[in-house]
């Protein structure tokens, strides 16, 4: 405290000079960074295997794909950071969608009815499951594993087993649609703009309170890439049909969530909970309250899901959203969010998302038959788990 009277950099911030080649979208350490570079060393292998890979037409199709785990993800960052698991959100995602489809189908409602009484369903779900964590002390394993069989047996129940069409036009342009290229024209400025307007801010905000400032070129160099990155994206998705609608979700998610996790009073409460949850008890955070809603947005994203998953597939099944929270569980370490709780982030479980199903397309494509791509995500899964124990053992975060 004295250091901060005095106006001199508290003792703290030289220990974290390595800090300074985070992210401009918030904690990305270089753990992160190492992952964007593998996953780019991904598409690079696969490219020279299969040509078809690195099509326009295929990258479309990939991020389409990683548009479900890539909303599971968000959600799961959330309750992995809080010390808990989520094993119910494939589940929810079946339930959730052949409600949807029931609504649409049978009741013949209109479609904004249906994505309302979707949303509120997966809501209510996550309501039931977090109270239950939260305030009978029933651990979080426990209950989701058994929410994973109880939706599940719920929607073999009341879909009788049967595949359930969908045929809602605007319920179709959800998950199938793509914006005209002058959108994602607009978009790509508007995402180098960001990238700007966020480096700019970002240097004046250390300076006025004396933080360690990074070097301006390095600040470039990191906005130059970042931007190069999204002109590629926006020009690859162009030259087939335009952005994909699904890839919107992901987006504006992402960045709602990112804005909860790291700039409100929720999101740091969030991240102590997991860190040491009796420091945060001692300060007088509600931690009960805190669990149950971390449920709850976990829900309410398993519908937005799902939604987008019955759209996209035209119809619900009872196998839709199976093993979609191994998925999400997944990305989330991948992309750095530690099991112990305390630390990850929403754009690191956006990489990781990325990843797994850039190794599910690009596998597919070569034609390798499905127990090597289970061998492979499961391998890098245990990889991803000993880096985070071991990082953590040397005190490396």
């Amino acid at each position: 405290m004295q250091l901060q009277k005095e106006g001199k950099e508290p003792a703290a911030v030289p220990a974290a000079g390595g800090s300074r080649l985070r992210g401009l979208f918030g904690k990305m350490d270089m753990r992160a960074y190492t992952m964007v570079g593998a996953l780019i060393l991904i598409w690079v292998l696969f490219g020279m295997l299969n040509p078809t890979f690195l099509t326009s037409r295929n990258l479309s199709n990939l991020f389409t794909q990683m548009s479900v785990t890539s909303i599971l993800a968000i959600g799961m960052v959330l309750v992995i950071v809080a010390g808990h698991i989520d094993l119910s959100v494939g589940s929810i995602v079946g339930l959730t969608g052949g409600m949807a489809a029931i609504l649409s189908n049978w009741l013949e409602l209109p479609a904004i009815v249906v994505i309302l009484g979707t949303l509120a369903a997966g809501a209510v779900l996550g309501l039931i499951q977090g109270w239950l964590v939260a305030y009978k002390m029933i651990p979080a394993f426990i209950v989701t594993l058994g929410g994973m069989m109880v939706f599940r047996g719920v929607l073999m129940g009341v879909t009788e087993s049967m595949t359930i069409p969908v045929s809602d036009p605007v319920l179709a342009l959800l998950g199938n649609a793509y914006f005209a290229p002058g959108f994602g024209i607009i978009l790509g400025v508007a995402a180098v703009a960001l990238l700007l307007w966020s480096a700019f801010t970002k240097r004046r905000s250390r300076k006025k309170y004396g933080f360690v400032i990074a070097p301006l070129g390095l600040d470039i160099a990191k906005v130059a890439g970042l931007s190069l990155l999204v002109v590629v994206f926006v020009a690859l998705m162009n030259n087939y049909k335009g952005i994909p609608f699904p890839i919107i979700f992901v987006i504006v998610l992402a960045a709602i969530f990112y804005f909860l996790s790291t700039k409100t009073t929720f999101g740091r409460h969030i991240y102590a909970i997991g860190g040491n949850i009796e420091a945060a008890r001692l300060s007088g955070i509600n931690i009960k309250r805190k669990s149950m809603l971390i449920f709850v947005l976990s829900g309410l994203l398993g519908s937005i899901a799902a939604i987008v998953l019955t759209s996209r597939l035209a119809s619900a099944t009872i196998t839709a959203g199976n093993m979609a929270e191994m998925d999400a569980i997944a990305a989330c370490v991948i992309g750095g969010t530690s099991l112990m709780g305390g630390a990850g982030t929403v754009i690191g479980a956006i990489i990781g998302a990325l990843v797994m199903t850039s190794l599910d397309n690009g596998m597919s494509l070569m034609g390798l038959e499905s127990f090597w791509q289970y061998v492979v995500k499961g391998s890098i899964l245990v990889i991803a788990v000993w880096l985070d124990i071991s990082g953590r053992s040397k005190g490396v975060r």
